[in-house]
């Protein structure tokens, strides 16, 4: 154990530069730039989660997109070492290679870090990646305007001299929207990619998968076999999996059409499978619901869900723009598992006679409680596993 003294502490030495956050319907937020010098567009959201910001920034989720923070302090716990493994070769204190969003909004950046498992600064870490960053801003008032007006695009410049505000306006004018852009080329593994050597698998299709799921199958006793989001029917099957995880991810699910060919023939051959996030939106859509995006998304840790088969609320973590239209339920196979204590929204899928079951939040976490780990026996009792514990 580390003696006070002994914790290690570390100054920001990539802040107090020039920064300024522009929104599409013309607001300009003044603040101080962090992290790398230069100018991103993306949409703007917000996550009202207390902590984890290293585990939101690099949730493959949050691509194409300027996340804004609503906790007041950011940054005082700094950023361990991500370059650190498990014995699977899967990343241990990060939920993907990199950060993922583009740009980081805060109200307050600690300048002082300290943590036994410091490694380096928020600064440090995003100016490493080149992701710009900025503090001093409003964020209540922001995350206001986002719940009012909905998500938009945005623009945000930091840089070491003044930034010109209306050269800003325009180049947002012309950046390509969010609800445009191809996500999966980005987010996915481009090859096979295998973690442990049991003879048993289970088959992650990655739409942006975070490295907490793959964890947690490993944790089910499986080998992952992880493979990209156009991977087709025929070759998944040809690993001979236990059962198919469809990821999380970013985007528009209507964009993923080769999964959902893929997530309609799981569905046909009654393969056991659980969607995740985007893949509980892709499976809705292969069994023919229909989904729509959120006025400003659930992005959080603190989620109340109701699970309908026991009347049981858990508080659940989430991040997502997109959801399945309950309304359209009905006409497919589909009953409803889980719903939003707050909105209603579908929250849990589940077929009515094939092993096939969803949820919108992220039963793993990371970050955020771990109330719905047995999501993930779920699946294993579909698979058959009796001894899968609740």
């Amino acid at each position: 154990m580390l003696r006070v003294s002994e914790i290690p502490i570390k100054k920001a030495k990539h802040a107090n530069k020039f920064g300024k956050l522009v929104l599409e319907d013309g607001t300009v937020f003044d603040g101080t730039g962090f992290g790398y010098s230069t100018t991103v567009f993306g949409e703007a959201v917000f996550n009202t989660g207390m902590a984890g910001y290293v585990e939101a920034l690099t949730d493959p989720s949050y691509s194409g997109q300027i996340l804004t923070l609503t906790y007041p302090l950011v940054g005082n716990y700094g950023v361990p070492d991500i370059s650190v493994k498990d014995e699977d070769g899967i990343k241990q204190n990060s939920e993907s290679d990199r950060i993922q969003a583009r740009g980081l909004v805060v109200h307050e950046l600690s300048l002082t870090a300290s943590h036994w498992s410091l490694q380096m600064t928020l600064d440090e870490w995003l100016h490493n990646e080149k992701v710009p960053g900025i503090s001093g801003i409003d964020t209540r008032a922001l995350t206001t305007k986002l719940r009012t007006k909905g998500v938009m695009m945005a623009a945000l410049a930091v840089s070491d001299k003044e930034i010109d505000e209306n050269e800003l306006k325009k180049s947002l004018a012309s950046a390509k929207k969010y609800n445009d852009e191809e996500f999966m080329n980005v987010v996915s593994t481009k090859q096979p990619e295998v973690y442990g050597k049991e003879q048993e698998s289970i088959v992650v299709v990655d739409t942006g998968v975070k490295n907490a799921i793959l964890r947690n199958i490993r944790k089910l006793g499986y080998k992952v076999i992880r493979v990209p989001w156009n991977y087709s029917i025929e070759k998944i099957l040809s690993y001979n999996p236990r059962g198919v995880v469809l990821s999380n991810g970013p985007g528009d699910p209507i964009k993923c059409g080769d999964t959902m060919k893929t997530a309609k023939a799981l569905i046909d051959k009654n393969i056991p499978t659980l969607g995740i996030c985007l893949g509980a939106q892709i499976l809705g859509l292969a069994g023919g619901a229909e989904t729509y995006k959120l006025k400003y998304g659930h992005r959080g840790q603190n989620k109340s869900c109701i699970d309908l088969d026991t009347n049981q609320v858990y508080v659940t973590s989430q991040n997502h723009g997109y959801c399945i239209d309950p309304e359209s339920l009905k006409k497919t196979d589909f009953k409803l598992w889980f719903t939003n204590a707050d909105d209603k929204t579908v929250e849990g899928i589940r077929h009515k006679e094939k092993k096939i079951i969803a949820v919108q939040f992220h039963p793993e976490a990371s970050p955020g409680p771990f109330d719905c780990m047995f999501v993930f026996e779920e699946l294993k009792k579909l698979i058959g596993e009796e001894n899968a514990k609740k």
